[in-house]
């Protein structure tokens, strides 16, 4: 099985903070690339339920189907490639391919014909070594907002939970718990049901 275990720090930070940090790892426009992630849960969201998520992340020749289920200090990530015919029947016909991440979710218990894609988040990355993990910089958009995120990936959680902390506190940016991007994507979500139920 494709499983591999993410290790990260994530931090949001405001547009000045994003900017200070661009400027200090002398990231430019052309450092960036564009990446599209489409998630997937039930409609009374089983998947969330689970402290798991489902997507699909577009790619230059292919499509990554991951289903990620987040633990106390990590997340494990089980990943399948799949072509463009198996990305359309999952996003537009809620068929799930057959293969690894299929396998893992019936272990979750999903019912796999209640899958629906519930939304789609495109980020702006770039990404530079940094001591012993890798720093991401991301400015995302999702259901009409926009937000911009410091992350770190590593291998060893205690080694990278300190240099994220010194390099936050040497640069005056305010530590804050923050959740994933799909948490805030469904926070977005469900704040618009909300209001068209008013309505």
């Amino acid at each position: 099985m494709a499983e591999e275990i993410e290790k990260e720090f994530k931090n949001l930070v405001t547009k000045e903070e994003f900017t200070l940090l661009l400027q200090t790892f002398h990231i430019s426009n052309h450092d960036f690339f564009t990446q599209k992630n489409h998630y997937f849960d039930t409609h009374d969201f089983s998947l969330k339920e689970k402290a798991a998520s489902l997507r699909i992340r577009e790619l230059p020749d292919c499509y990554e189907l991951t289903l990620k289920k987040k633990t106390i200090e990590d997340a494990i990530e089980t990943n399948q490639i799949i072509d463009q015919k198996e990305a359309n029947l999952l996003l537009n016909d809620s068929i799930c391919p057959a293969g690894e991440v299929q396998e893992a979710l019936v272990k979750l218990g999903i019912h796999l014909p209640d899958l629906t894609h519930f939304g789609s988040l495109t980020t702006h990355r770039a990404e530079l070594e940094y001591k012993e993990g890798l720093l991401v910089f991301d400015h995302s958009y999702y259901l009409n907002q926009e937000d911009f995120e410091l992350e770190y990936e590593v291998t060893d959680w205690k080694l990278g939970k300190t240099f994220f902390a010194d390099l936050l506190n040497r640069l005056n940016i305010q530590p804050q718990s923050t959740d994933t991007k799909v948490g805030r994507l469904y926070r977005a979500k469900q704040a618009i049901m909300k209001q068209s139920n008013k309505e």
